[in-house]
């Protein structure tokens, strides 16, 4: 087995990037079956669904983009979206809504999708 990982095109990042958000938007949506349907449950849900399953949609769309500018507008909502997602994640964790040990792979795909937007976001910035 090759362990040396192979560099990615950009064309091919921005693909395995949109399979990746898609795959998380699907597990968010596999994960609001799990919560309660009372008041908070309901309210974090929607929330969560709604946030979570935005990163992928406005991914793809800056994908299509017509300019660097509405590129970058983009990035910037898929970096505020992965950050509410976080915040609406963590906050299931701390107050048990589901138990952590549930929520672990979820919370760290998070924080890896916030982290590589907010790299993207920033590289655009610089590139500008």
């Amino acid at each position: 087995m090759n362990c040396k990982k192979e560099k990615l095109t950009n064309k091919e990042f921005a693909i395995e990037l949109e399979k990746r958000t898609k795959r998380f938007a699907i597990n968010i949506i596999n994960l609001s079956f799990k919560l309660k349907t009372n008041a908070a449950g309901k309210v974090i849900c929607y929330r969560l669904i709604k946030a979570g399953t935005s990163i992928g949609a406005n991914y793809r769309e800056a994908n299509r983009s017509v300019s660097q500018a509405d590129f970058k507008n983009k990035i910037s909502i898929c970096t505020k979206e992965a950050a509410e997602t976080q915040y609406w994640i963590e906050l299931i964790m701390e107050s048990e809504l589901i138990p952590v040990e549930q929520m672990k792979k979820l919370y760290e795909e998070s924080g890896e999708l916030l982290a590589l937007f907010s790299q993207i976001f920033k590289t655009c910035k610089t590139n500008h």
